[in-house]
């Protein structure tokens, strides 16, 4: 405690200054007064004020100190369920790896795929397996090491990619649906229309959008200040849980995380709907009951996929509206973080005439080189 005493001239009244001094534990405190006048005047009510503003100023700069690391809780706290949780998440994050592989294997190996659906298909099972890799890996490695801790890097990076697939996905599904719509209501037009500089100019603007939007986010982020309270209540770095998490005001953090929502979610979502539209409508125009199922078996592998993914997202959210529970959240998040990218390959190679084909080509070709590799050893 640092006091300092001045004197004024006997026309002017006393003056106090008190400071808190920004490093260490010491607090200043200047007071200045006239000569002859007594110092007594609540002395000791002054000193105990400046001294517990100093106190309190001292605590706010605390929790605004820079953290190192956050706390992901996981699905569950109970140690004999850890094992399970591994175990099932292991196999569903490798059959989502296996299965989108195969489908990106078999659209590049066989030329009759080099279509723009295919294009498209191959590129969304990329995503996939890209958007279940941000979270899945880091919550079996936590669950083996028995760790809940993500770096603060870590998790930005985390947010800012899982966030840039989800988007990704949503986009694609949504060129995907305007794919189908110029193939059934204008057949004649499609090659044209579906050029393959239109397909990958429609992927870029997509790739761009994505990470523009989430970079965004992702640096606004950054000014954010955190308590003491790290713990995400999450197996992943979900943006909303990390928002919450933050001392300093978030209403623009909120604001933009709505915004965006509503205007990637929402615009795709209703892109979507006015291509299907239009297909029903160019479908319920052809005459024959033949015309009508082949027009129609070409979308639906992918109005499935829309349909799970859409309906899963909106009963996450709403189920997490409701029950405001971040753990009956994240159980219901591995609906669409797993069970959608999983499911995705499955649902076109078992629908789709063209993909199953193209399997057994493939398997085929890479079963007739293993046994001419063999029978060169065998000679050599």
């Amino acid at each position: 405690m640092v006091v300092t005493f001045g004197f004024l001239s006997p026309a002017r009244g006393p003056m106090l200054h008190s400071q808190c001094c920004p490093e260490g534990d010491r607090a200043s405190v200047s007071i200045i007064t006239h000569p002859g006048r007594n110092l007594g005047f609540h002395m000791d009510t002054f000193l105990s004020e400046t001294l517990s503003s100093c106190d309190h100023h001292h605590m706010e700069a605390g929790n605004d100190t820079q953290i190192s690391e956050f706390l992901l809780l996981g699905l569950s706290k109970e140690a004999e369920l850890k094992p399970l949780i591994f175990g099932l998440f292991l196999s569903m994050y490798l059959i989502t790896v296996f299965g989108n592989l195969l489908i990106i294997l078999a659209v590049s190996s066989d030329s009759h795929l080099h279509t723009p659906m295919y294009f498209f298909l191959s590129n969304l099972s990329f995503v996939d397996i890209c958007f279940t890799s941000t979270t899945i890996p880091k919550m079996l490695v936590n669950i083996q090491t028995q760790s809940k801790a993500i770096t603060y890097e870590g998790c930005i990076t985390q947010m800012y990619f899982f966030m840039l697939f989800v988007v990704l996905d949503t986009f694609l599904l949504t060129v995907m649906a305007y794919d189908r719509l110029v193939a059934i209501c204008y057949p004649l037009h499609y090659p044209v229309t579906m050029s393959p500089v239109l397909c990958a100019l429609l992927l870029l603007v997509s790739w761009i959008m994505s990470a523009l939007n989430y970079l965004l986010q992702s640096l606004m982020l950054l000014w954010l200040s955190f308590c003491t309270d790290l713990e995400i209540p999450h197996f992943f770095c979900e943006i909303k849980q990390v928002v919450q998490l933050g001392c300093s005001d978030t209403i623009l953090n909120d604001t933009v995380m709505c915004f965006s929502a509503v205007l990637l979610g929402g615009g795709s979502l209703a892109g979507i709907l006015y291509s299907y539209c239009k297909i029903v409508s160019s479908i319920c125009g052809i005459s024959s009951a033949q015309g009508k199922y082949k027009a129609f078996s070409t979308c639906a592998s992918h109005l499935s996929i829309v349909s799970l993914f859409y309906c899963i997202s909106l009963g996450v959210y709403l189920s997490s509206a409701a029950t405001h529970s971040s753990h009956s959240s994240a159980t219901a998040s591995v609906m669409y973080t797993v069970l959608t990218p999983m499911l995705n390959p499955f649902i076109y190679s078992l629908r789709n005439k063209e993909i199953k084909k193209a399997l057994k080509r493939f398997f085929g070709m890479a079963a007739a080189k293993g046994l001419i590799v063999l029978g060169l050893k065998n000679l050599m």
